[in-house]
């Protein structure tokens, strides 16, 4: 969960020459499978893709991920540049210290991924609903790692296995002092 303070009163002193802020309210936002549900609700488009979000759609994206209760519609609209760069940077937080090799990481598969996709899939491996709350790379990441530790093993390749059995074979050479 992120919390952010948003300042809604700007005044300037006089005394110290320089504007100050009188007034903050504080926010609480989380970025989940349930907030990125209810922004592709009212924009009816998926929200992971590489276009870039309008103002009005990023604006609409800290509207979903509000927790604070009782939050005036205009508050959204008094996010500084910082309150900004904040959220992104919480956005864009991978949460997690597991990480994937190269081999891992190539998908072939360019399936656009909304909502419904990612609850199919925590469905299908039995993730508990609870998980929604995630932040959503986390999530994310525990659903790749279900599919990678789900999947059956590679095959080695005739080459690969020619290879090992040859070594294996000269480990046995050795460790007997035999020469075949």
């Amino acid at each position: 969960m992120l919390t952010i303070e948003v300042t809604t009163i700007e005044g300037y002193d006089e005394t110290i020459g320089e504007f100050v802020s009188s007034a903050k309210f504080v926010l609480q936002l989380e970025h989940s499978l349930v907030s990125l549900s209810k922004w592709e609700s009212k924009f009816k488009k998926p929200f992971l893709n590489k276009e870039p979000k309008t103002s009005d759609e990023f604006v609409g994206y800290v509207e979903a991920m509000n927790l604070t209760p009782n939050t005036p519609p205009e508050i959204l609209q008094k996010l500084s540049q910082e309150n900004v760069d904040q959220i992104n940077a919480y956005i864009n937080d991978k949460m997690t210290a597991t990480w994937f090799s190269d081999k891992e990481q190539r998908s072939r598969n360019q399936e656009v991924i909304t909502a419904e996709i990612i609850y199919y899939w925590m469905i299908a491996l039995n993730i508990p609903i609870e998980f929604q709350h995630w932040h959503l790379e986390r999530l994310l990441t525990l659903v790749k790692v279900c599919n990678i530790k789900n999947a059956p093993p590679e095959k080695m390749s005739a080459r690969d296995a020619a290879a090992t059995q040859r070594r294996l074979n000269e480990e046995r050479r050795r460790q007997y002092g035999t020469s075949g």
